[in-house]
C-alpha cells in the first residue's frame, strides 16, 4: 500500500469532523427528531428501496447485523415498519415503512432537503458547480461506484472559464515539459485578444466537461478573410486517450468550413507528440518549424496548416 502523508490524514478526518458538526449529526436526534442519524438512515433506505429484508439492509449500508437489529426493534416498536415473510427464504421477513414510518421519513426528508439548501443557498452559480463536481470526484476516489461518470460534453465559454484555461495551461506544461511563466503569459495574450476581438461568426471556443470537471478546450480565430487558426488545444491527463482531443479538432475544423474559411493553420510545438498524431489524422501538414523564445527548453515551434476545401478525414 502506497505511504500516506499525515497531513492527508489530518485533512480528511478534519472534514469528517467539520462536515457532521455542520449536519448537526453528533447531537442526540438528528433534525431536532428524536431520531438518530442510524435510524434515519434506515428509514431513508426502506423509502427508497420500497421493501427489504434485515440481511439486504445490513448489507447496503455495510452496518453490524446486530447494531441493525436493535435499530429495527426500536423503529418496529415506535409502529414504523411493518413486516411480513420473504418469499425467497421463509426464514427471514421483508421490511418496509408502515403509513405511520413513511409520514415520520416525509418530514424528516423535507427537513433534511431544506437544512442542504440553506448550505448551498449563499454559493453563487460557478462555486455551485465546482461544489456539485468536487463531490462527485470525491466519492469517485474514495471508491463510491455508484458515483458513475457522466459522457463529456463540449460547451461554449462562460465566466471564469479564461483565467481556468490560462492557469491549467501554465500548470500542466509546467509540469510535464518544464515550461515556466513566459509561456503561461503567451496564453494570457492569445486569451485576451480572443476576448477583446472576438467575432462571433466566425470565432468560437469549446470547454469539455464531464459532470462539471474541466477536462479540455479547444479555440478557433481568424487569422485574415481566408484563414482560420485553431489555437489553445488542451486535454486534461485524466481524459486523455478516449479520444476527445480529436473531437476538439473536429468541432473546430466544422466551424472553420461552416464559418466559410478556405484554410486553417495551427502553431505547435515539436515535443507535442500527442497533438502533432492528432492533427495529421486530422489532414493538417507541417509548414515549417523554428525555435520560440516561449519555449526555454529549446524545443521548436511548428505550423500547420490544412486545406478546407474537402471534406474532413473520418
Amino acid at each position: 500500500m502506497p505511504q500516506v502523508d499525515q497531513r492527508e490524514i489530518a485533512a480528511l478526518r478534519e472534514f469528517n469532523r467539520f462536515y457532521t458538526r455542520k449536519l448537526g449529526a453528533l447531537n442526540e436526534g438528528l433534525l431536532d427528531s428524536p431520531f438518530s442519524l442510524a435510524e434515519v438512515r434506515v428509514m431513508y433506505e426502506l423509502c427508497a428501496r420500497g421493501r427489504a429484508t434485515p440481511s439486504e439492509l445490513a448489507q447496503a449500508m455495510e452496518m453490524d447485523r446486530g447494531y441493525l437489529s436493535r435499530l429495527l426493534a426500536r423503529l418496529d416498536g415506535q409502529g414504523l415498519l411493518k413486516s411480513e415473510p420473504s418469499q425467497a427464504d421463509r426464514r427471514s421477513r421483508t421490511l418496509a415503512l408502515s403509513r405511520k414510518g413513511k409520514t415520520t421519513f416525509a418530514k424528516l426528508d423535507a427537513k433534511s432537503q431544506a437544512q442542504a439548501a440553506e448550505l448551498i443557498a449563499p454559493l453563487d452559480a460557478g462555486m455551485r458547480r465546482r461544489l456539485m463536481s468536487d463531490l462527485l470526484q470525491m466519492r469517485r476516489r474514495l471508491g463510491d461506484e455508484s458515483a458513475a461518470a457522466g459522457p463529456i460534453v463540449l460547451r461554449e465559454l462562460r465566466a471564469g472559464d479564461i483565467g481556468m484555461v490560462a492557469q491549467r495551461h501554465g500548470e500542466l506544461y509546467s509540469r510535464e515539459y518544464g515550461w515556466g511563466v513566459r509561456f503561461e503569459a503567451l496564453v494570457a495574450g492569445v486569451l485576451s485578444q480572443y476576448v477583446e476581438h472576438l467575432r462571433p461568426r466566425r470565432e468560437h471556443a469549446w470547454i469539455a466537461e464531464r459532470d462539471g470537471e474541466f477536462l479540455g478546450c479547444i479555440f478557433v480565430m481568424e487569422k485574415d478573410a481566408d484563414t482560420a487558426q485553431l489555437r489553445l488545444l488542451l486535454v486534461e491527463p485524466a481524459a486523455r486517450g478516449a479520444g476527445l482531443g480529436r473531437r476538439l479538432v473536429n468541432a473546430c475544423l466544422d466551424f472553420a468550413r461552416g464559418a466559410g474559411y478556405r484554410r486553417i493553420v495551427l502553431w505547435t510545438n515539436n515535443r507535442l507528440d500527442a497533438a502533432r498524431k492528432i492533427y495529421e489524422s486530422c489532414g493538417f501538414r507541417l509548414v515549417r518549424e523554428e525555435p520560440h523564445a516561449s519555449f526555454e527548453d529549446g524545443s521548436l515551434g511548428q505550423y500547420w496548416e490544412l486545406e478546407l476545401q474537402t471534406p474532413r478525414p473520418t
